[in-house]
């Protein structure tokens, strides 16, 4: 096989069919990310893959979020959710509230695919490790600033929001 970079991504909207794959990519992208911020990621509910498997199964079925997947000859490789914010209060019209993509895909294009499908250039919010350098670097080239709110999430110590 060549180089993973000249892989073929497809960007398309999940169905319910894609649940295991998105837990798959949801749980390993995780370990990659965030596997550093707790003990053990094997004995960690929030890196388990059965958890992961459940919640996305309910979440196509029930069209929670706008999903999109991106999808390789190896399967799916990322996937990008996006959900309206119907609170009186929400910052933005819309949230991202998921992009992963799997380390081995990460400069391929396949984040700026997944972002670019679920989102266009809407003005959205979403919210990010602090402690993600590469992340922030992403989602300020789109038009993304920290509005000051911060909070934390699972292992996530410290979060940030960002909006555009």
């Amino acid at each position: 096989m060549g180089d993973p970079h000249d892989e073929a991504v497809t960007i398309r909207p999940a169905t319910t069919a894609d649940a295991e794959g998105i837990a798959r990519v949801h749980t390993a992208s995780w370990r990659e990310t965030y596997g550093r911020f707790v003990d053990d990621p094997d004995t960690d509910p929030w890196f388990d893959l059965g958890r992961r498997l459940d919640m996305w199964r309910a979440n196509l079925a029930q069209g929670t979020f706008a999903t999109v997947v991106a999808d390789s000859a190896d399967g799916i490789v990322g996937f990008a959710a996006v959900e309206a914010t119907t609170e009186p209060d929400a910052v933005r019209p819309e949230e991202l509230t998921m992009l992963y993509v799997l380390g081995r895909a990460h400069g391929d294009g396949s984040g700026q695919a997944l972002l670019d499908a679920v989102l266009g250039d809407r003005p959205a919010s979403l919210w990010v490790a602090e402690d993600n350098p590469r992340a922030h670097a992403f989602y300020r080239r789109n038009g993304f600033v920290p509005d000051g709110a911060t909070s934390s999430f699972g292992p996530i110590g410290s979060t940030v929001r960002l909006v555009r």
